[in-house]
Protein backbone atom coordinates (compact mmCIF):
# COMPACT_ATOMS: atom_id res chain seq x y z
CA UNK A 1 0.00 0.00 0.00
CA UNK A 2 2.86 2.38 0.76
CA UNK A 3 4.14 1.81 -2.77
CA UNK A 4 0.70 2.69 -4.16
CA UNK A 5 0.62 5.86 -2.06
CA UNK A 6 3.99 6.92 -3.46
CA UNK A 7 2.45 6.82 -6.92
CA UNK A 8 -0.16 9.48 -6.15
CA UNK A 9 0.83 12.46 -8.31
CA UNK A 10 2.11 15.51 -6.40
CA UNK A 11 -0.16 18.54 -6.11
CA UNK A 12 1.85 20.66 -8.56
CA UNK A 13 1.33 18.02 -11.27
CA UNK A 14 -2.39 17.75 -10.54
CA UNK A 15 -2.62 21.55 -10.87
CA UNK A 16 -1.50 21.19 -14.48
CA UNK A 17 -4.27 18.72 -15.30
CA UNK A 18 -7.23 19.79 -17.43
CA UNK A 19 -9.58 18.58 -14.70
CA UNK A 20 -8.13 21.16 -12.27
CA UNK A 21 -8.98 24.08 -14.54
CA UNK A 22 -12.40 22.55 -15.17
CA UNK A 23 -12.97 22.47 -11.40
CA UNK A 24 -11.97 26.12 -11.04
CA UNK A 25 -14.19 27.27 -13.90
CA UNK A 26 -17.17 25.16 -12.84
CA UNK A 27 -17.32 26.65 -9.36
CA UNK A 28 -15.72 30.04 -10.06
CA UNK A 29 -12.90 29.25 -7.62
CA UNK A 30 -9.56 30.95 -7.17
CA UNK A 31 -6.47 28.80 -7.70
CA UNK A 32 -5.83 28.95 -3.96
CA UNK A 33 -9.30 27.60 -3.05
CA UNK A 34 -9.12 24.93 -5.73
CA UNK A 35 -5.72 23.81 -4.48
CA UNK A 36 -7.04 23.52 -0.92
CA UNK A 37 -9.82 21.22 -2.14
CA UNK A 38 -7.34 19.19 -4.18
CA UNK A 39 -5.06 18.73 -1.16
CA UNK A 40 -7.97 17.52 0.97
CA UNK A 41 -9.07 15.08 -1.74
CA UNK A 42 -5.54 13.68 -2.06
CA UNK A 43 -5.25 13.38 1.73
CA UNK A 44 -8.52 11.43 1.86
CA UNK A 45 -7.32 9.07 -0.89
CA UNK A 46 -3.98 8.56 0.85
CA UNK A 47 -5.65 7.70 4.17
CA UNK A 48 -8.00 5.22 2.50
CA UNK A 49 -5.09 3.48 0.77
CA UNK A 50 -3.00 3.26 3.94
CA UNK A 51 -5.97 1.94 5.92
CA UNK A 52 -6.67 -0.57 3.16
CA UNK A 53 -10.18 0.87 2.75
CA UNK A 54 -9.73 2.20 -0.77
CA UNK A 55 -12.35 0.83 -3.17
CA UNK A 56 -11.72 3.16 -6.08
CA UNK A 57 -9.59 2.84 -9.23
CA UNK A 58 -5.96 1.68 -9.04
CA UNK A 59 -3.49 4.57 -8.47
CA UNK A 60 -1.62 3.70 -11.67
CA UNK A 61 -4.67 4.40 -13.88
CA UNK A 62 -6.17 7.56 -15.39
CA UNK A 63 -9.42 6.72 -13.60
CA UNK A 64 -7.62 7.30 -10.30
CA UNK A 65 -6.90 10.92 -11.30
CA UNK A 66 -10.55 11.32 -12.27
CA UNK A 67 -11.55 10.00 -8.83
CA UNK A 68 -9.34 12.56 -7.07
CA UNK A 69 -11.03 15.41 -8.92
CA UNK A 70 -14.46 13.85 -8.37
CA UNK A 71 -13.76 13.90 -4.64
CA UNK A 72 -12.53 17.49 -4.87
CA UNK A 73 -15.80 18.39 -6.63
CA UNK A 74 -17.82 16.66 -3.88
CA UNK A 75 -15.79 18.48 -1.22
CA UNK A 76 -16.57 21.76 -2.96
CA UNK A 77 -20.31 21.14 -2.69
CA UNK A 78 -19.99 19.98 0.90
CA UNK A 79 -17.68 22.75 2.09
CA UNK A 80 -18.93 25.84 0.27
CA UNK A 81 -22.65 25.21 -0.18
CA UNK A 82 -25.12 27.30 1.81
CA UNK A 83 -26.24 25.67 5.05
CA UNK A 84 -29.33 27.79 5.77
CA UNK A 85 -31.92 26.26 3.44
CA UNK A 86 -35.57 26.50 2.57
CA UNK A 87 -37.63 23.81 4.31
CA UNK A 88 -41.23 22.80 3.66
CA UNK A 89 -43.08 22.45 6.95
CA UNK A 90 -45.79 19.81 6.49
CA UNK A 91 -46.10 19.09 10.21
CA UNK A 92 -48.96 21.49 10.85
CA UNK A 93 -47.01 23.14 13.69
CA UNK A 94 -47.40 26.78 12.71
CA UNK A 95 -44.61 28.38 14.76
CA UNK A 96 -42.10 25.55 14.50
CA UNK A 97 -39.10 26.79 16.51
CA UNK A 98 -36.64 24.46 14.77
CA UNK A 99 -37.91 25.55 11.36
CA UNK A 100 -37.62 29.31 11.89
CA UNK A 101 -40.95 30.13 13.52
CA UNK A 102 -43.07 32.75 11.73
CA UNK A 103 -43.00 33.07 7.96
CA UNK A 104 -43.05 36.59 6.55
CA UNK A 105 -45.77 37.81 4.23
CA UNK A 106 -44.90 38.72 0.65
CA UNK A 107 -45.13 42.48 1.19
CA UNK A 108 -42.68 42.22 4.10
CA UNK A 109 -40.32 40.14 1.97
CA UNK A 110 -40.47 42.67 -0.86
CA UNK A 111 -39.76 45.56 1.52
CA UNK A 112 -36.78 43.71 3.04
CA UNK A 113 -35.36 43.15 -0.46
CA UNK A 114 -35.75 46.83 -1.32
CA UNK A 115 -34.13 48.07 1.88
CA UNK A 116 -31.35 45.46 1.78
CA UNK A 117 -30.47 46.27 -1.82
CA UNK A 118 -30.32 50.04 -1.45
CA UNK A 119 -29.24 52.74 0.94
CA UNK A 120 -32.01 53.72 3.35
CA UNK A 121 -32.96 56.36 5.90
CA UNK A 122 -32.26 53.92 8.76
CA UNK A 123 -30.78 56.69 10.92
CA UNK A 124 -31.42 59.73 8.76
CA UNK A 125 -34.17 62.34 9.05
CA UNK A 126 -35.07 63.07 5.41
CA UNK A 127 -37.38 65.97 6.31
CA UNK A 128 -34.85 67.73 8.56
CA UNK A 129 -31.73 66.69 6.66
CA UNK A 130 -29.98 65.51 9.82
CA UNK A 131 -29.16 62.39 11.81
CA UNK A 132 -32.24 60.40 12.78
CA UNK A 133 -33.01 57.41 14.99
CA UNK A 134 -33.74 53.81 13.97
CA UNK A 135 -36.25 53.64 16.85
CA UNK A 136 -38.74 55.87 15.03
CA UNK A 137 -39.56 53.49 12.17
CA UNK A 138 -41.46 50.88 14.19
CA UNK A 139 -42.27 52.96 17.27
CA UNK A 140 -45.15 54.90 15.71
CA UNK A 141 -46.90 51.71 14.62
CA UNK A 142 -46.34 49.96 17.96
CA UNK A 143 -47.78 52.91 19.86
CA UNK A 144 -50.75 53.07 17.49
CA UNK A 145 -51.53 49.38 18.01
CA UNK A 146 -50.90 49.14 21.76
CA UNK A 147 -51.83 52.58 23.05
CA UNK A 148 -48.38 52.91 24.63
CA UNK A 149 -46.70 56.29 25.05
CA UNK A 150 -43.43 55.06 23.56
CA UNK A 151 -41.75 51.92 22.25
CA UNK A 152 -38.45 50.47 21.06
CA UNK A 153 -37.23 47.25 19.48
CA UNK A 154 -34.27 44.99 20.30
CA UNK A 155 -33.16 41.70 18.76
CA UNK A 156 -35.41 39.29 20.72
CA UNK A 157 -37.60 39.17 23.80
CA UNK A 158 -34.87 37.68 26.00
CA UNK A 159 -32.80 40.74 25.10
CA UNK A 160 -35.76 42.97 25.98
CA UNK A 161 -36.03 41.34 29.42
CA UNK A 162 -32.29 41.68 29.95
CA UNK A 163 -32.23 45.35 28.94
CA UNK A 164 -35.18 46.29 31.14
CA UNK A 165 -33.79 44.53 34.21
CA UNK A 166 -30.24 45.79 33.70
CA UNK A 167 -31.22 49.40 32.98
CA UNK A 168 -33.99 49.83 35.55
CA UNK A 169 -33.37 47.32 38.35
CA UNK A 170 -29.64 46.63 38.57
CA UNK A 171 -28.57 45.82 42.17
CA UNK A 172 -32.20 46.20 43.24
CA UNK A 173 -34.98 43.72 43.96
CA UNK A 174 -37.44 42.48 41.38
CA UNK A 175 -40.43 40.58 42.75
CA UNK A 176 -41.54 37.56 40.70
CA UNK A 177 -43.94 34.73 41.52
CA UNK A 178 -42.30 31.30 41.82
CA UNK A 179 -44.94 30.01 39.43
CA UNK A 180 -43.63 32.35 36.73
CA UNK A 181 -39.91 31.57 36.87
CA UNK A 182 -40.16 29.95 33.48
CA UNK A 183 -37.57 28.33 31.25
CA UNK A 184 -37.78 29.06 27.55
CA UNK A 185 -36.14 27.12 24.70
CA UNK A 186 -32.47 26.23 24.93
CA UNK A 187 -32.49 26.14 28.77
CA UNK A 188 -32.70 29.93 29.09
CA UNK A 189 -34.34 30.73 32.42
CA UNK A 190 -35.88 33.98 33.66
CA UNK A 191 -33.90 33.59 36.89
CA UNK A 192 -30.63 33.22 34.96
CA UNK A 193 -31.32 36.26 32.77
CA UNK A 194 -32.12 38.23 35.92
CA UNK A 195 -28.87 37.13 37.55
CA UNK A 196 -26.86 38.18 34.48
CA UNK A 197 -28.61 41.57 34.43
CA UNK A 198 -27.54 42.36 37.98
CA UNK A 199 -31.10 42.54 39.29
CA UNK A 200 -31.85 40.75 42.57
CA UNK A 201 -34.59 38.14 42.34
CA UNK A 202 -37.19 38.22 45.09
CA UNK A 203 -39.31 35.08 44.78
CA UNK A 204 -42.81 35.04 46.25
CA UNK A 205 -45.58 32.47 46.56
CA UNK A 206 -45.35 28.83 45.55
CA UNK A 207 -45.24 26.99 42.23
CA UNK A 208 -49.02 26.67 42.02
CA UNK A 209 -50.32 29.48 44.25
CA UNK A 210 -49.31 33.10 44.70
CA UNK A 211 -51.47 35.65 46.55
CA UNK A 212 -51.47 39.44 46.53
CA UNK A 213 -50.31 39.34 50.13
CA UNK A 214 -47.14 37.53 49.07
CA UNK A 215 -46.20 40.51 46.93
CA UNK A 216 -47.15 43.00 49.64
CA UNK A 217 -44.93 41.29 52.21
CA UNK A 218 -41.98 41.32 49.82
CA UNK A 219 -42.10 45.08 49.14
CA UNK A 220 -39.20 47.06 50.57
CA UNK A 221 -37.08 50.13 49.96
CA UNK A 222 -34.85 47.92 47.81
CA UNK A 223 -37.70 46.92 45.51
CA UNK A 224 -37.41 48.46 42.04
CA UNK A 225 -39.93 46.42 40.12
CA UNK A 226 -42.79 43.97 40.22
CA UNK A 227 -42.48 41.64 37.25
CA UNK A 228 -45.17 39.34 35.89
CA UNK A 229 -44.12 36.66 33.40
CA UNK A 230 -46.76 35.21 31.13
CA UNK A 231 -46.78 31.40 31.22
CA UNK A 232 -46.77 31.15 27.45
CA UNK A 233 -45.07 27.76 27.04
CA UNK A 234 -46.78 25.71 29.77
CA UNK A 235 -50.05 25.45 31.70
CA UNK A 236 -50.61 24.73 35.38
CA UNK A 237 -54.07 23.33 36.06
CA UNK A 238 -55.90 22.31 39.20
CA UNK A 239 -55.23 23.82 42.64
CA UNK A 240 -53.81 27.12 41.40
CA UNK A 241 -54.04 30.84 42.00
CA UNK A 242 -52.24 33.86 40.62
CA UNK A 243 -52.49 37.61 40.96
CA UNK A 244 -54.01 39.61 38.10
CA UNK A 245 -52.41 42.44 36.19
CA UNK A 246 -54.92 44.92 37.61
CA UNK A 247 -54.03 44.04 41.20
CA UNK A 248 -50.28 44.18 40.60
CA UNK A 249 -50.53 47.54 38.80
CA UNK A 250 -52.40 49.01 41.76
CA UNK A 251 -49.90 47.55 44.22
CA UNK A 252 -46.84 48.84 42.33
CA UNK A 253 -48.30 52.33 42.06
CA UNK A 254 -48.67 52.64 45.83
CA UNK A 255 -44.98 53.52 45.95
CA UNK A 256 -43.50 55.98 43.43
CA UNK A 257 -40.18 54.16 43.08
CA UNK A 258 -41.69 50.82 41.99
CA UNK A 259 -42.63 50.13 38.37
CA UNK A 260 -44.73 47.29 37.02
CA UNK A 261 -43.34 45.27 34.10
CA UNK A 262 -45.08 42.41 32.30
CA UNK A 263 -43.20 40.02 30.05
CA UNK A 264 -45.92 38.84 27.66
CA UNK A 265 -43.63 36.55 25.67
CA UNK A 266 -45.75 35.62 22.65
CA UNK A 267 -46.85 39.10 21.64
CA UNK A 268 -50.54 39.10 20.76
CA UNK A 269 -51.90 42.07 18.81
CA UNK A 270 -54.74 40.07 17.23
CA UNK A 271 -57.47 38.95 19.63
CA UNK A 272 -57.62 35.19 19.03
CA UNK A 273 -60.10 34.89 21.89
CA UNK A 274 -62.83 36.37 19.69
CA UNK A 275 -62.52 33.21 17.58
CA UNK A 276 -62.43 30.93 20.59
CA UNK A 277 -58.71 30.22 20.15
CA UNK A 278 -56.89 30.28 23.49
CA UNK A 279 -56.92 33.07 26.04
CA UNK A 280 -53.66 34.89 25.34
CA UNK A 281 -53.55 38.43 26.77
CA UNK A 282 -53.63 41.16 24.12
CA UNK A 283 -50.81 43.69 24.49
CA UNK A 284 -53.13 46.70 24.21
CA UNK A 285 -55.29 45.42 27.06
CA UNK A 286 -52.30 45.07 29.39
CA UNK A 287 -51.11 48.59 28.51
CA UNK A 288 -54.62 49.96 29.17
CA UNK A 289 -54.58 48.35 32.62
CA UNK A 290 -51.65 50.58 33.54
CA UNK A 291 -48.51 48.50 33.04
CA UNK A 292 -45.41 50.68 32.99
CA UNK A 293 -43.65 48.37 30.54
CA UNK A 294 -44.47 45.28 28.52
CA UNK A 295 -42.22 43.22 26.27
CA UNK A 296 -42.99 40.54 23.70
CA UNK A 297 -41.62 38.65 20.72
CA UNK A 298 -41.91 39.64 17.08
CA UNK A 299 -41.68 36.18 15.53
CA UNK A 300 -44.28 34.28 17.54
CA UNK A 301 -48.00 35.13 17.56
CA UNK A 302 -47.24 38.55 16.10
CA UNK A 303 -46.15 36.75 12.92
CA UNK A 304 -43.15 38.94 12.07
CA UNK A 305 -39.34 38.76 12.19
CA UNK A 306 -37.31 37.87 15.26
CA UNK A 307 -37.41 40.89 17.54
CA UNK A 308 -38.04 41.94 21.11
CA UNK A 309 -40.60 44.72 21.34
CA UNK A 310 -40.79 46.97 24.41
CA UNK A 311 -43.77 49.30 24.87
CA UNK A 312 -44.94 51.46 27.76
CA UNK A 313 -44.48 54.73 29.59
CA UNK A 314 -42.24 57.27 27.85
CA UNK A 315 -40.10 58.03 30.91
CA UNK A 316 -38.96 54.40 31.10
CA UNK A 317 -38.59 53.86 27.35
CA UNK A 318 -36.43 56.98 27.12
CA UNK A 319 -34.10 55.56 29.77
CA UNK A 320 -33.88 52.28 27.88
CA UNK A 321 -33.06 54.02 24.59
CA UNK A 322 -30.17 55.89 26.21
CA UNK A 323 -28.71 52.82 27.91
CA UNK A 324 -25.46 51.43 26.45
CA UNK A 325 -27.05 47.99 26.04
CA UNK A 326 -29.58 49.46 23.59
CA UNK A 327 -26.80 49.68 21.01
CA UNK A 328 -25.55 46.18 21.82
CA UNK A 329 -29.02 44.67 21.41
CA UNK A 330 -30.37 46.77 18.54
CA UNK A 331 -31.87 45.25 15.40
CA UNK A 332 -30.71 45.77 11.82
CA UNK A 333 -32.39 47.45 8.87
CA UNK A 334 -33.76 44.22 7.36
CA UNK A 335 -35.51 43.24 10.59
CA UNK A 336 -36.95 46.75 10.90
CA UNK A 337 -38.16 46.62 7.31
CA UNK A 338 -39.97 43.33 7.91
CA UNK A 339 -41.37 44.48 11.24
CA UNK A 340 -42.83 47.78 10.09
CA UNK A 341 -44.71 46.11 7.22
CA UNK A 342 -45.97 43.40 9.60
CA UNK A 343 -47.25 46.07 11.98
CA UNK A 344 -48.81 48.09 9.16
CA UNK A 345 -50.89 45.06 8.15
CA UNK A 346 -52.37 45.07 11.67
CA UNK A 347 -53.18 48.76 11.45
CA UNK A 348 -54.92 48.27 8.10
CA UNK A 349 -56.85 45.25 9.40
CA UNK A 350 -55.45 42.90 6.75
CA UNK A 351 -53.48 40.39 8.84
CA UNK A 352 -55.78 37.45 8.07
CA UNK A 353 -54.90 37.84 4.39
CA UNK A 354 -51.29 39.06 4.51
CA UNK A 355 -49.80 37.58 7.69
CA UNK A 356 -49.05 33.84 7.17
CA UNK A 357 -49.09 33.11 10.91
CA UNK A 358 -52.48 34.68 11.56
CA UNK A 359 -53.84 33.14 8.36
CA UNK A 360 -52.65 29.65 9.36
CA UNK A 361 -54.02 29.89 12.91
CA UNK A 362 -57.42 31.17 11.82
CA UNK A 363 -57.88 28.85 8.81
CA UNK A 364 -61.07 26.83 8.85
CA UNK A 365 -60.64 23.08 8.70
CA UNK A 366 -63.02 22.96 5.73
CA UNK A 367 -60.48 24.99 3.73
CA UNK A 368 -57.76 22.49 4.67
CA UNK A 369 -60.05 19.62 3.63
CA UNK A 370 -60.52 21.21 0.22
CA UNK A 371 -56.76 21.74 -0.10
CA UNK A 372 -56.15 18.09 0.85
CA UNK A 373 -58.54 16.85 -1.84
CA UNK A 374 -56.80 19.09 -4.36
CA UNK A 375 -53.44 17.66 -3.31
CA UNK A 376 -54.61 14.07 -3.91
CA UNK A 377 -56.24 14.99 -7.25
CA UNK A 378 -52.88 16.33 -8.42
CA UNK A 379 -51.03 13.23 -7.21
CA UNK A 380 -52.64 10.70 -9.54
CA UNK A 381 -49.31 9.92 -11.22
CA UNK A 382 -47.66 9.21 -7.89
CA UNK A 383 -47.40 5.56 -6.85
CA UNK A 384 -48.51 6.17 -3.26
CA UNK A 385 -51.75 5.57 -1.39
CA UNK A 386 -53.52 8.57 0.16
CA UNK A 387 -56.23 8.93 2.73
CA UNK A 388 -57.69 12.02 4.37
CA UNK A 389 -58.20 11.75 8.11
CA UNK A 390 -59.15 14.19 10.86
CA UNK A 391 -56.40 15.44 13.14
CA UNK A 392 -54.99 18.29 15.17
CA UNK A 393 -52.57 21.13 14.37
CA UNK A 394 -50.40 22.82 16.98
CA UNK A 395 -49.48 26.48 17.17
CA UNK A 396 -45.99 25.81 18.56
CA UNK A 397 -43.16 28.23 19.29
CA UNK A 398 -43.80 27.98 23.02
CA UNK A 399 -47.24 29.57 22.63
CA UNK A 400 -50.75 28.39 23.52
CA UNK A 401 -49.54 24.97 24.74
CA UNK A 402 -53.06 23.80 25.57
CA UNK A 403 -54.58 24.82 22.22
CA UNK A 404 -55.10 22.33 19.39
CA UNK A 405 -56.65 23.32 16.07
CA UNK A 406 -58.96 20.94 14.23
CA UNK A 407 -57.49 19.99 10.87
CA UNK A 408 -57.43 17.35 8.15
CA UNK A 409 -54.34 15.28 7.43
CA UNK A 410 -53.23 13.53 4.28
CA UNK A 411 -52.01 10.06 5.22
CA UNK A 412 -49.33 8.78 2.79
CA UNK A 413 -48.29 5.13 2.49
CA UNK A 414 -46.43 2.91 0.01
CA UNK A 415 -46.53 -0.82 -0.68
CA UNK A 416 -42.72 -1.13 -0.48
CA UNK A 417 -41.32 1.91 1.36
CA UNK A 418 -41.96 2.10 5.10
CA UNK A 419 -43.27 5.26 6.73
CA UNK A 420 -39.84 5.92 8.22
CA UNK A 421 -38.18 5.54 4.80
CA UNK A 422 -40.64 7.96 3.18
CA UNK A 423 -40.19 10.41 6.06
CA UNK A 424 -36.39 10.23 5.86
CA UNK A 425 -36.20 10.51 2.07
CA UNK A 426 -38.47 13.55 2.04
CA UNK A 427 -36.45 15.16 4.82
CA UNK A 428 -33.17 14.62 2.95
CA UNK A 429 -34.52 15.84 -0.39
CA UNK A 430 -34.17 19.22 -2.04
CA UNK A 431 -36.08 21.06 -0.75
CA UNK A 432 -36.24 19.27 2.58
CA UNK A 433 -39.82 18.31 3.49
CA UNK A 434 -40.59 17.75 7.17
CA UNK A 435 -43.53 15.45 7.96
CA UNK A 436 -44.79 13.47 10.93
CA UNK A 437 -45.36 9.74 11.36
CA UNK A 438 -48.35 8.10 13.03
CA UNK A 439 -49.52 4.49 13.06
CA UNK A 440 -47.31 3.41 10.18
CA UNK A 441 -48.18 6.30 7.86
CA UNK A 442 -46.59 9.59 6.93
CA UNK A 443 -48.92 12.48 7.71
CA UNK A 444 -49.05 15.80 5.86
CA UNK A 445 -50.85 18.72 7.49
CA UNK A 446 -51.37 21.23 4.69
CA UNK A 447 -52.29 24.00 7.13
CA UNK A 448 -48.62 25.05 6.98
CA UNK A 449 -48.06 24.32 3.26
CA UNK A 450 -48.49 26.88 0.47
CA UNK A 451 -49.81 25.98 -2.99
CA UNK A 452 -46.31 26.20 -4.48
CA UNK A 453 -44.90 24.00 -1.72
CA UNK A 454 -47.74 21.55 -2.31
CA UNK A 455 -46.49 21.08 -5.88
CA UNK A 456 -42.96 20.56 -4.54
CA UNK A 457 -44.19 17.75 -2.28
CA UNK A 458 -45.94 16.03 -5.19
CA UNK A 459 -42.78 16.32 -7.29
CA UNK A 460 -40.70 14.88 -4.43
CA UNK A 461 -43.05 11.91 -4.06
CA UNK A 462 -42.75 11.19 -7.78
CA UNK A 463 -38.98 11.03 -7.41
CA UNK A 464 -39.27 8.53 -4.55
CA UNK A 465 -41.00 5.91 -6.72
Amino acid sequence: MKQLVRNIPPIHELQQATQFHTLLNKHQLTKERGTDLLKKAVTNCRKSLLNEQWQGPHPFTDDFIEEIFAQADALMKETYSLSLLKVINATGTILHTNLGRARLGQVSIDHVKEIAGHYSNLEYDIEGGRRGSRHTHAERFICDLTGAEAAMVVNNNAAAVYLILSALAKHKEVIVSRGELVEIGGSFRISSIMEESGALLSEVGTTNKTHLGDYEEALSEETAMIMKVHQSNFVIKGFTESVSTDELVQLSHRLPHILYYEDLGSGVLYDFGQLGIGNEPVVKTVIEKGADLVSFSGDKLLGGPQAGIIAGKKQWIDQLKKHQLARVLRIDKMTLAALEVTLLHYIKGEVQDKNPTIEAITRKKEDILQQSHHFIENSLEVDFSFEIIEGKSQIGGGTMPDVELDTYLVSVSHNILSAQEIHDKLRKGNPSIITRIQEGSVLLDLRTVSSIEQSDIIHALKNLQ
